[in-house]
C-alpha cells in the first residue's frame, strides 16, 4: 500500500514510537492524525509537517470517533492506523505490601490491550467504507505488543498479560477484516530508548544494551518506526507479529 496520500491515525502520538512513526509516515508523504492525552499533547510541542496531535483517550469511544470525525471532515481517506500507546508499570503478584493491585492490572489492560482494540474496530470500521485499490486492499492497522508477551519479566504480569492479548489478537484480526481488504500486524519491540527509559541511569542503560545480542544497544524509535513502513508497503505480510529486539530473549530479571 503507498503511504504517500493516506490519512493516518497514530495512537501515543506525543512522544517515543508513536512521535517517531508519525513522523515517519509524515515524511513519506501521510497526512497524520496523531492521538494522546490532553497533558502530553499540550506538552508536545510544535509537530512536522503533516502531523496534528488531537487529544483523546484511546479506552474511550467517543474521542477516538470525534477524531475519526475529524479526518473525514478534512476530506481524508483514512488508510493506516497505528496502535503506540501504552503504559508499563511494575509490581509482582504477591510483593512486600500484599498482592498485586487490582485497579492497576485493570488499569494496564485497559489502556494497552482495551485500547488497541478499540482504536482497532473504529479504525478498521473507517477504512472499510473507502475504496479499496486494484488489489482490493484498503488498509493496514499495526498494533504494538512487546517481547515480554513472550518472556515477561519479574513485576511485568500485568503489562506482559496486555502485551500478549495484543498479540494474541493479531491473527484473528487478519481474518476478521479480510474480506474488507484490511490488514493486521503487531510489532514486538525489545527494549527501545524511548521516554519510559528516562528515568534510568546511563549505567544501567547501557548495561540493558549489552545484554542485547546484536547489535548491543537499545533499539531507537525510529527503527520502529521505519518497520511500521516496511509493513504497509509489504502487501502480503499480514497477521504476524514481528519482533524487533536484536535477538533478545528476556531473563527472569
Amino acid at each position: 500500500m503507498d503511504i504517500a496520500g493516506s490519512a493516518a491515525l497514530v495512537t501515543g502520538a506525543a512522544s517515543g514510537l508513536g512521535a517517531a512513526t508519525a513522523a515517519a509516515l509524515a515524511a513519506r508523504g501521510a497526512t497524520v492524525y496523531g492521538l494522546d492525552l490532553d497533558k502530553a499533547v499540550a506538552a508536545a510541542g510544535e509537530q512536522p509537517d503533516g502531523v496534528v496531535l488531537l487529544a483523546a483517550d484511546v479506552t474511550e469511544e467517543d474521542p477516538v470517533r470525534a477524531a475519526l470525525a475529524r479526518i473525514d471532515d478534512d476530506g481524508a481517506e483514512l488508510r493506516l492506523a497505528v496502535n503506540c500507546a501504552g503504559i508499563a508499570p511494575s509490581a509482582r503478584i504477591l510483593g512486600r505490601g500484599g498482592p498485586h493491585d487490582l485497579d492497576l492490572f485493570r488499569a494496564v489492560l485497559n489502556v494497552n490491550l482495551l485500547g488497541t482494540f478499540n482504536v482497532m474496530r473504529l479504525a478498521a470500521e473507517a477504512i472499510a467504507r473507502h475504496q479499496p485499490e486494484a488489489g482490493g486492499q484498503r488498509g493496514v492497522i499495526v498494533n504494538t505488543a512487546s517481547i515480554a508477551a513472550f518472556e515477561g519479566q519479574i513485576g511485568q504480569i500485568a503489562y506482559a498479560a496486555s502485551k500478549a492479548g495484543v498479540a494474541g489478537m493479531t491473527i484473528t484480526a487478519a481474518r476478521d477484516l479480510a474480506k474488507h481488504g484490511i490488514r493486521v500486524v503487531t510489532i514486538a519491540p525489545g527494549i527501545v530508548d524511548t521516554p519510559m527509559m528516562a528515568g534510568f541511569s546511563e549505567e544501567v542503560r547501557a548495561g540493558l544494551g549489552a545484554g542485547v545480542p546484536f547489535p548491543q544497544r537499545l533499539a531507537q524509535p525510529s527503527e520502529y518506526a521505519r518497520l511500521v513502513t516496511s509493513v504497509v508497503e509489504q502487501d502480503y505480510l499480514n497477521g504476524e507479529t514481528i519482533r524487533l529486539d536484536g535477538a533478545l530473549r528476556m531473563g527472569p530479571r
